[in-house]
């Protein structure tokens, strides 16, 4: 049975890095070789470093998965949907390859940081990097609380992960990320009542409203959607806030067994309902980029050199 990489599933940490790379041309081998390494060296460091509960996720780009891996690729893997539509704008920034990293040790991030630029060398580009942190609580940035409904105990594998369906990817994860910017002053201009509107549920105590009192277009009704048979689309959100005092936002990310529900989320988002409800909350926040991933499992890495 394949091994997932424990990142997909971990619990939240303090502090989050993310390294977002692109290949070099003709460095394909020398790259996979790296990519099998990689969770032995987060066991090492993770081991060294135990308080800091170190876990780790490679992620290869959709656009870029068949240069690495020519033979066989997961069923489902596409592009990233970007989509404009009223305004709104839902970029698609392609990376080949997203490494997170995530403990309670910044120190130990940066160093697990440090050794992942070392053994790729000059193989890769670093074109972006981004540090997160735990705020509060586990709120994003806007005071509300972040992933209120992610699934919780085993149940977050039946959600993000592969099973039988595509038996060669087993253990691995379909991953969407956007870096969303806020603008904290429009936002802090409303007062409470009305950020909970946008939202759909209490800033405080975290309480969803029902479902009679939530405006069509607050965030729970645009992202919180019913397959046709009126189950949940369920995705673990794996987000952190970043930023400083001139700059804040969310990096979003979205693990799944299917990016479906992913697309169908977005396109709810900024497309709305039938009657054009689109999502209040990006009144206030504009996604900068979007990629879309997949997070083999730990024994596909280590067997595909």
């Amino acid at each position: 049975m394949a091994q997932e990489q424990l990142g997909v599933c971990a619990e939240a940490n303090i502090h989050g890095l993310y390294l977002l790379f692109n290949a070099n041309d003709g460095r394909e081998a020398f790259i996979r070789g790296v990519l099998s390494q990689l969770p032995a060296l987060f066991d090492e460091l993770g081991e060294r470093f135990s308080e800091a509960m170190l876990t780790g996720m490679v992620c290869i780009g959709a656009n870029y998965w068949d240069e690495l891996y020519p033979d066989n690729r997961p069923a489902l893997l596409k592009p990233f949907p970007a989509m404009s539509h009223g305004g709104y704008d839902m970029p698609g920034v392609p990376y080949d390859i997203l490494v997170q990293v995530r403990s309670d040790r910044a120190d130990v991030n940066h160093l697990m940081g440090l050794q992942i630029a070392a053994l790729f060398a000059n193989s890769v580009d670093l074109v972006d990097q981004l540090k997160g942190f735990r705020y509060l609580d586990g709120r994003d940035l806007t005071g509300f609380v972040e992933g209120t409904k992610n699934p919780r105990g085993m149940k977050k594998h039946k959600v993000a992960l592969v099973g039988d369906e595509d038996p060669g990817f087993s253990g691995g994860s379909y991953i969407h990320i956007q870096r969303y910017r806020h603008n904290l002053r429009r936002w802090e201009s409303l007062d409470v009542l009305e950020q909970e509107k946008v939202i759909g549920r209490t800033k405080i105590k975290n309480q969803e409203f029902a479902e009679s009192k939530k405006p069509p277009c607050c965030h729970i009704k645009r992202a919180d959607l019913k397959d046709e048979k009126g189950q949940p689309m369920e995705i673990l959100r794996q987000s952190m806030p970043y930023g400083h005092l001139k700059l804040q936002g969310l990096f979003f990310m979205s693990c799944c067994k299917t990016p479906e529900y992913f697309e169908k989320i977005l396109r709810s988002m900024i497309k709305g309902d039938e009657h054009r409800n689109s999502d209040a909350l990006l009144n206030f926040t504009e996604a900068e980029t979007g990629a879309a991933f997949f997070a083999p499992s730990r024994t596909f890495l280590q067997n595909n050199k």
